[in-house]
């Protein structure tokens, strides 16, 4: 097999799932402005292959905390979160070769990766990507830009078949968005719920194998 042979496969192109649903009667709390500007590809940290970097299973988040009476009128919390190789998901930004030799992969046709929210209740996705900056990773974003280029090459092992996905080292969230009750200072209320996928700007190929 010669070096660099490469077959596309077809992945459904990604969709930004920017929900905001109920924005009316939305407190000051929520009122922050979405993190709308793609990031452009020299801002972005190229990391290829980051081996043992996904969670398989999410990781619980305790934010629970003591809230003053005169706190936020609503707020979000983020009961888990799991490392997640967020795919490019269009052709071009991902191929297969083998069985064994080496494979070398490069971006072919540009786009961007944006963030994903879905949920029920009454939500903001600007808010979300604010939170996330602030208790996740300040490297999380709400667009990132992917140019062409990229260029990667890994050995496979003998009789594997190598896989190649481009994409956003981030995250997958699951949040909560409460309300105050009364004064304040009672149970609060829950008023939303959902999930998130949350690209970063540390971008780069990951790589799996396969028997066939």
């Amino acid at each position: 097999m010669g070096i660099g042979t490469r077959r596309a496969l077809t992945s459904a192109a990604t969709a930004a799932l920017l929900a905001c649903i109920g924005t009316l009667g939305t407190a000051a709390a929520d009122e922050v402005p979405a993190d709308d500007t793609a990031v452009s590809d020299d801002q972005t940290t190229d990391i290829n292959d980051r081996q043992g970097w996904e969670d398989e299973t999410d990781q619980p988040i305790d934010e629970r905390e003591t809230r003053r009476c005169t706190g936020p009128d609503t707020w979000y919390e983020f009961t888990s979160k799991k490392n997640y190789h967020v795919p490019s998901g269009w052709n071009g930004t991902k191929y297969k070769d083998g069985p064994g030799g080496t494979m070398t992969v490069s971006v072919t046709k540009s786009g961007s990766i944006a963030l994903e929210v879905s949920g029920q209740g009454e939500f903001s996705a600007g808010a979300l990507i604010a939170k996330a900056k602030a208790t996740i990773s300040a490297k999380v974003t709400a667009t990132v830009t992917v140019t062409t280029g990229h260029t990667y090459a890994r050995d496979i092992g003998r009789n594997k078949y190598g896989h190649m996905q481009y994409g956003s080292w981030g995250y997958k969230v699951h949040w909560k968005r409460y309300k105050s009750v009364g004064n304040g200072c009672g149970t609060p209320r829950e008023i939303g719920r959902g999930t998130a996928t949350l690209p970063t700007k540390e971008t780069g190929w990951k790589y799996w194998e396969t028997a066939s």
